[in-house]
């Protein structure tokens, strides 16, 4: 193992110095913190037109007590590496706020779907009249709400592994969706399946580990925790407690209680199911199931996930800018109907593109790349007799796609790899292509500025 190894923050941070490195969402909500509890603040970052400081300044060791890294700082960051030499503590945010929330949290996690169904948690709570929080890697920070969560209150996390990568404490309610290959570019495949188990290792008897059955890697996490297992997933268990998609009817069940059919969902696609039993059993002990279904009946998904942008000339425009692996993409092309002109690329993660193929040829007629990625990926898809087009930048492959795609066709922008090659995220990434598409719809082309 080379990862990190976390510790407890101390029970005040008043009177201390510390570094926040990262000012991106979690840092400036760990600023806020910080300056609350009466802490000296250094800011560090790679971009010193929002920091006082360089990442790579290593005499900032020689002023402070201690650091705390936001999760979008690599932990092989030298200043990390250093600060952990020399035995100066570097904390996570969210290893602090598991310390001090004095509500229950719900902590979801997994490679793909923690989103929307971190989203459709925080929902169902909300229609159940249950006092609750939302935050996390969902893009809110949750430190600067400590001051307004009382125990009331329930808290609805999203963590990713590079927010566990610093954690001792587990939420009262642990979620996995799902675990495979992801972020290869930065973990080994090893490391990154025991940060997603991270989320389950510090539970006690009394809490509630919630795992999917048709998930072998992420049902093993059962092994690693003493807490009240709950099931979900398509097809029969043999666990007593589980929300399941009955195969043979469409029936959603709660421990064999039919509750809904599957046609009742609003957002399409088999992992989008998955989501949704996720969800329920989630909530299972705290919303009533008539309650939690009237959401799914009216949860059309969250922004960049298979998100219909528009219809122009019979061509749909769907925006998928969250696929940025190829299993993904693999999941979005199986949930858009018809054939479709996909638009991949981006940064590579170094994953591999093989799961994709016999979907590609399958339901894809035309690939169009854009991104650093395109000009690999584009040989490899060659090579395997996929119709596949590099178009260089992002604007030429919108345009390329939009006027090669035929009536009756999609223009599906599913990626496969991250946004970081030209944009600061997925959601910049997808909000381009939404105004690139309403140009189109508004004048049939793209003006000289694209």
């Amino acid at each position: 193992m080379t990862l990190p190894s976390p510790i407890e923050a101390p029970a005040s941070f008043a009177g201390l110095n510390i570094a926040v490195v990262g000012l991106g969402i979690e840092g400036r909500d760990a600023f806020t913190f910080l300056e609350r509890e009466g802490a000296g603040i250094i800011t560090v970052d790679r971009n010193l037109e929002r920091a006082e400081r360089h990442q790579d300044d290593l005499s900032i060791l020689d002023e402070v007590d201690g650091l705390i890294a936001s999760q979008g700082v690599h932990h092989h960051l030298s200043l990390l590496v250093e600060a952990a030499r020399r035995d100066i503590p570097v904390y996570g945010p969210t290893q602090i706020f598991l310390e001090r929330c004095p509500a229950p949290v719900i902590g979801i996690t997994g490679s793909a779907g923690k989103t929307t169904t971190t989203t459709l948690v925080h929902r169902m709570l909300q229609a159940a009249g249950v006092p609750c929080r939302l935050g996390g890697n969902i893009g809110q920070g949750l430190l600067g709400q400590l001051p307004d969560i009382t125990s009331t209150d329930m808290v609805v996390a999203e963590i990713s592994h590079t927010q566990l990568l610093r954690t001792t404490r587990s939420p009262h309610t642990a979620a996995i969706t799902n675990i495979t290959p992801n972020h290869l570019d930065q973990f080994s495949w090893e490391d990154y399946q025991q940060l997603k188990y991270r989320i389950v290792d510090y539970q006690s008897p009394s809490d509630v580990v919630v795992l999917p059955f048709n998930d072998e890697l992420a049902a093993a996490a059962t092994a690693r925790t003493d807490a009240s297992q709950r099931w979900f997933g398509i097809g029969t268990p043999s666990m007593p407690w589980h929300c399941a998609l009955r195969s043979s009817d469409g029936q959603i069940l709660y421990n064999d209680r039919p509750l809904m059919s599957v046609k009742e969902l609003k957002i399409p696609g088999e992992h989008n199911v998955l989501n949704a039993l996720a969800a329920l059993a989630i909530v299972a002990d705290v919303v009533p199931g008539d309650i939690a279904t009237d959401v799914l009946r009216t949860f059309a998904g969250v922004p960049h996930r298979l998100e219909l942008v528009a219809e122009i000339g019979c061509v749909r425009f769907i925006n998928d800018s969250i696929a940025t692996t190829p299993e993904r993409t693999l999941a979005g092309l199986k949930a858009t109907a018809g054939p479709v002109v996909l638009m991949l690329g981006g940064r590579d993660k170094h994953l591999p593109l093989d799961p994709l193929i016999d979907e590609l040829r399958r339901h894809v007629r035309l690939v169009v790349l854009f991104g650093e990625a395109a000009p690999q990926w584009t040989d490899r898809l060659t090579d395997r007799d996929i119709a596949a087009e590099d178009a260089g930048s992002f604007d030429a492959a919108f345009h390329r796609a939009a006027t090669r795609a035929r009536s009756g066709e999609t223009v599906l922008m599913s990626p496969g790899g991250t946004s970081f090659d030209a944009y600061a995220n997925f959601e910049a990434r997808g909000q381009h292509f939404r105004d690139l598409v309403n140009e189109w719809a508004r004048t049939g082309s793209l003006s000289d500025d694209h």
